[in-house]
């Protein structure tokens, strides 16, 4: 499995007041992971590791994903690149929960993947802790079955059972900056030293910020150069908080590897710099002496193990959600509701269609809880809303991307309210039918952001659905053509069918809603961080 290497988004030290997210001020925390001698779950290798965490509501004390790492190959003492940022509130007790899993295949399940085991910690514990660097015992906790496979999984409603010892975790806070660049560089290396027996090198450089005790936080990783003493690496981008924190001076650590498919790499060497220094661009200041410590107090001749050179640097300005609407950006909202067969017969209590006079069903619920975000974003409060997966009248042809007011010229309806007043009269009209196919709608949506692409106007599509994608290849091809657009999806899965997120892609934020009392807090942090997200990724300085 392939590292990734995800950036943080636009964060600030003390947010200001954000109608989004709320009044409350916080601080933005960023969290690193690291762990030491886990268990080995693999025949013929290492374990392949990665972190999950989980935030624990204040009221309801239910745990709920918050994220993950990315996978790292065979290796028992993992330094993840990605990054956790969390809102640190001072007066509150915000716990959290990380978990430890040997990644055995692709799958987004975490029951199909080897538990290696988990601790329990506050935020103010780490934040708190000296140096802001808190070390604790992972341990395997209490077992049940997983109810679907039977699978022994972690159980964590006790706090979880203090057992084996397996490992230990480490947890390093470190409190944001307002500094909104993000620099993109790009080195090459000259005559590194050759480690493969049968080869040559193949070399990665691992990127570390100096901390105040004098420890170093990894920030980045370059691709592997295979059979080489003479790469040239791929350029790539990183917010300069995460490189220096806004410290143009602070103490940055580069080493050289050579890569072992075992994962005990070689060490080639290191040299440091600064972002000041990198800053200077491609000249003589930036060409760096790969040295080995050990190399070096053995041998009185060695000079250096080769030499590293930056070939370029750019830095640009990363612009937010909240610029854009400062700057006149609107939002065009289009909501698309999924009326296959599936969903059950809409006169029956037990359809998701079901029209409860007491109470929204799933798809209103869905419906208002993002809609009544996103309209405060659009001037004139008209919103296109369209229906897929059913026979139309008059003919009763299956239609994929029908209006729900009846309309085909004009499919636009008046505020949140005349969206859920044209769905309820669409389920008077319209028979239930399928497939689940997604590509007209994200099409239909795309035609439009495709002739606004000068960030005066930003589109979203809202899907709500029940189930299983049919036309996964369709889909697939039409989100990779909108990813350039100046357009965010947000899918929001409803009922009990099961969501492979194989399918997801970086325009996508899916969420699958199954407990009611959580529908309208998931969604309200969904919808706007899929459109915060892409509007950096289309609208901003590219990912």
């Amino acid at each position: 499995m392939e590292e990734a290497m995800d950036k943080g988004g636009d964060m600030a030290s003390v947010s200001d007041f954000d109608s989004i997210a709320g009044s409350i001020p916080a601080t933005k925390v960023e969290l690193t992971v690291s762990c030491r001698h886990l268990l080995d779950k693999d025949t013929f290798s290492k374990s392949d590791p990665m972190c999950v965490l989980y935030t624990q509501g204040i009221e309801t004390k239910q745990w709920r994903e918050f994220g993950r790492t990315e996978v790292i190959d065979n290796t028992l003492n993992p330094d993840f690149v990605r990054k956790f940022i969390l809102d640190y509130f001072f007066e509150e007790k915000q716990s959290l929960r990380f978990d430890l899993y040997d990644v055995d295949s692709k799958s987004p399940d975490l029951s199909k993947h080897d538990f290696l085991g988990q601790a329990f910690c506050t935020l103010g514990e780490i934040v708190g802790s000296a140096g802001s660097r808190l070390e604790k015992p992972l341990t395997m906790g209490a077992f049940m079955l997983h109810s679907r496979t039977g699978k022994p999984t972690p159980s964590v409603s006790n706090g979880g059972i203090p057992g084996k010892k397996c490992g230990t975790i480490i947890l390093s806070a470190e409190e944001l900056g307002n500094c909104r660049d993000v620099a993109t560089m790009q080195f090459c290396a000259n005559k590194l030293d050759k480690k493969d027996f049968f080869g040559k090198s193949d070399p990665f450089m691992v990127f570390y910020r100096s901390n105040e005790d004098g420890t170093f936080t990894i920030c980045h990783k370059t691709e592997v150069v295979k059979n080489t003493l003479n790469p040239v690496w791929q350029a790539f981008s990183i917010p300069v908080r995460a490189l220096c924190n806004g410290d143009y001076d602070r103490t940055i650590k580069v080493e050289v590897y050579d890569w072992d498919r075992d994962g005990s790499h070689d060490f080639i060497g290191e040299f440091t710099t600064s972002y000041r220094e990198l800053a200077r661009g491609q000249s003589q200041f930036n060409v760096y002496e790969v040295v080995n410590p050990k190399k070096k107090m053995k041998k009185k001749k060695y000079i250096n193990s080769g030499t590293v050179t930056l070939l370029s640097f750019t830095v640009e300005s990363e612009y937010t959600f909240l610029d854009y609407i400062k700057g006149g950006t609107q939002i065009n909202f289009t909501v698309a509701i999924d009326f296959t067969a599936s969903n059950g017969n809409p006169s029956q209590s037990t359809s998701l269609h079901y029209m409860n006079p007491y109470q929204l069903n799933a798809y209103a619920m869905a419906l208002k809880a993002v809609g009544e975000i996103i309209q405060d974003y659009d001037s004139d409060k008209m919103f296109p809303a369209l229906g897929f997966g059913a026979k139309i009248p008059p003919d009763g042809h299956v239609s994929h991307e029908f209006p729900l007011n009846g309309n085909a010229d004009n499919p636009y309806c008046s505020g949140i309210e005349g969206i859920l007043e044209a769905y309820h009269k669409s389920l008077k009209t319209v028979q239930l039918y399928g497939p689940t196919n997604f590509a007209p709608v994200v099409n239909h949506v795309a035609r439009y952001a495709t002739t606004e692409q000068d960030g005066s106007q930003y589109f979203v599509l809202l899907i709500i659905t029940d189930g299983v994608i049919s036309d996964m290849a369709q889909t697939k091809e039409a989100i990779v053509n909108a990813a350039k657009l100046p357009m965010s999806i947000i899918i929001v899965g409803v009922g009990q069918a099961e969501f492979d997120g194989s399918w997801c892609h970086r325009n996508f934020c899916p969420f699958q809603l199954r407990n009611k009392e959580r529908q309208t807090q998931l969604i309200k942090q969904g919808a706007p961080g899929g459109a915060i997200h892409l509007f950096q990724l289309q609208l901003g300085s590219s990912s």
